[in-house]
């Protein structure tokens, strides 16, 4: 079974920076992909970005060029380095991981995280 357990969010002024991590157990890059996603109360979850096992990475176009998504095979963490943050990117940041590469482009990952709350103030 793939536990995935977020850690990182916090409170920051406009401008600032956090770096998320995503420890992972189990089988997480052996094939699909992983991700993360973020919901802000009375809005839909939404991907924020999400790479595949050859490393490479896809970004929601609101968060190109400023947020960053790594990941560290060896330590099975996922990080997503987050700059120049905005009020609008608040939200519960969520850990996702698939193990079917076909689904790596749809919310519906498999696994899922308990989230970790960032904060953004004007």
């Amino acid at each position: 079974q793939v536990q995935l357990v977020e850690s990182g969010g916090g409170s920051v002024q406009a401008g600032g920076s956090l770096r998320l991590s995503c420890a992972s157990s189990g089988s997480t890059y052996s094939s699909g992909c992983m991700g993360w996603f973020r919901q802000a109360p009375g809005k839909e979850r939404e991907r924020v970005a999400t790479i595949f096992r050859d490393g490479s990475t896809s970004y929601a176009d609101y968060v190109k060029g400023r947020f960053t998504l790594s990941r560290d095979n060896a330590k099975n963490t996922l990080y997503l380095q987050m700059n120049s943050l905005e009020p609008e990117d608040t939200a519960m940041y969520y850990c996702a991981a698939v193990d079917n590469r076909n689904l790596c482009w749809t919310r519906a990952y498999r696994y899922w995280g308990q989230g970790t709350q960032v904060t953004v103030s004007s």
